[in-house]
């Protein structure tokens, strides 16, 4: 009872409007020091201090440090001249297809999502600079709109990803693992929006070709070059283990830092406190969410949450792979109604338990849990790429929905590949590490 109370409190103050947080933290706070939850023995004193204990140990860890040092790279590769040259180069490769600076805007997506870990860096930064030359070349908005949200989608999936740093925490797997992991599922992923972007594009008429040249080709990719060089520094260090996760992201950091205003000279110095206390912001949003969902799954384990879902599981005797397409249905559901960080840190601590039951490696299921989070992204009322997208290109988040929907069936399948053919997330983490 005090479980269905406790989700039912949750999701009525989301649909009045509070903010996650609040909404995850508040019905956990308010059943804890309740009279009749807890045995009499226990007093209002002890609960209290339970309650400022899982909020500070739900944040106090040396891995969680990545998010708000992703963040600030993912804020001045926004702003630093990085995106428009990535952009640049993907398109002198291919701008001589239909649609191609579609393609080229998914493409730059994937590289920048070498960066940043943030979706919503990502879908900003890339944005912030393609839609309006989308537009301007014909591209309907709602269209533009749509493939740079689900480019920006693909952030979480290709490492550094925040999520992955989330589910990593949350379930002591390697974080270097799930990163290995997700890594041909995004490039998967890419290719496919790509595909879809030039198929759509081509049987509508969409966009304007750029004849191919060589000399195009090598003018961008000299620009670009130093752009370029950071995902394989701070992916190439973290895979390679010669630099940890939160090392990394000030190594990101510092390079971000390095190109903007050194190199590519379109970051101003006085810009930094603003885009810092900005990026923060937003970090410091998802960490407060964060200690709000250790002291809800701290009362979930004390009502036996997970125990009843076993239970509840092995009452419907499915197979492995019936049970884990169940699991994946419930998390594009879930996708669609919570906010990414919200549904992470709420579903994986029950969900994580399955994996024996399922026949699956947690690594894998890791990649497959942010994956299904990413289309979540991509999918009205909360996808947060899509509301990005909208902003840029001034469109209504109806008219974005109806324009995305063949990109999110792709992701769709190539989730259901990597769900259904481990060695798509597995061989590249057994190569590296095992």
């Amino acid at each position: 009872m005090i479980i269905v109370l406790l989700f039912v409190l949750m999701f009525v103050l989301m649909a009045l409007g509070l903010p996650i947080a609040l909404s995850i933290g508040l019905p956990a706070i308010g059943l804890i020091v309740s009279p009749g939850v807890f045995p009499d023995t226990v007093t209002l004193s002890a609960l209290g201090q339970t309650v400022v204990q899982q909020l500070f140990s739900g944040v106090d860890s040396f891995d969680l440090l990545a998010v708000p040092l992703f963040m600030i790279a993912g804020s001045i590769m926004e702003v630093g001249g990085i995106s428009r040259r990535l952009i640049d180069f993907c398109d002198s490769l291919v701008g001589w297809a239909p649609g191609g600076l579609a393609a080229a805007a998914i493409g730059a997506s994937m590289i920048i999502a070498g960066i940043s870990g943030s979706a919503a860096a990502d879908t900003a930064a890339i944005g912030a600079v393609v839609i309006p030359t989308m537009i301007r070349q014909g591209y309907p908005p709602a269209f533009a709109a749509a493939v740079v949200a689900a480019g920006g989608a693909i952030g979480i999936i290709i490492p550094p990803s925040i999520p992955m740093i989330l589910f990593g925490f949350m379930t002591n797997i390697s974080t270097s693992q799930l990163f290995a992991g997700g890594l041909l599922v995004g490039v998967l992923m890419g290719l496919s929006f790509m595909a879809v972007a030039i198929g759509i594009s081509w049987r509508r008429g969409y966009g304007e070709r750029v004849a191919f040249t060589w000399k195009r080709v090598a003018s961008t990719g000299r620009a670009a070059l130093w752009s370029m060089g950071a995902p394989v520094i701070v992916l190439g260090g973290i895979l390679s283990g010669i630099v940890t996760v939160t090392e990394g992201a000030a190594l990101a950091v510092f390079y971000a830092l390095l190109v903007g205003t050194v190199i590519n000279r379109e970051l101003a110095w006085r810009d930094l406190p603003r885009l810092m206390v900005r990026s923060q912001v937003v970090a410091g949003g998802i960490l407060f969410i964060i200690a709000m969902a250790k002291v809800f799954g701290w009362l979930l384990a004390m009502q036996q949450g997970a125990q009843l879902l076993n239970v509840f599981v092995n009452s419907m005797s499915l197979p492995p792979v019936g049970l884990l397409l169940l699991v994946l249905a419930l998390l594009l559901v879930v996708g669609c109604v919570m906010e990414t960080t919200a549904a992470l840190l709420l579903v994986v601590p029950v969900l994580a338990l399955l994996t024996p039951q399922m026949q699956i490696d947690p690594v894998q299921f890791g990649v497959l849990v942010v994956t299904n989070l990413a289309i979540g992204m991509l999918t009205p009322p909360v996808g947060i790429c899509l509301f990005v997208s909208c902003g840029i290109a001034d469109v209504t988040l109806g008219r974005i929905s109806r324009a995305v929907m063949p990109l999110v069936a792709v992701a769709i399948l190539d989730m259901l590949i990597a769900a259904l053919w481990s060695p798509l997330t597995m061989w590249l983490p057994t190569l590296l590490y095992r």
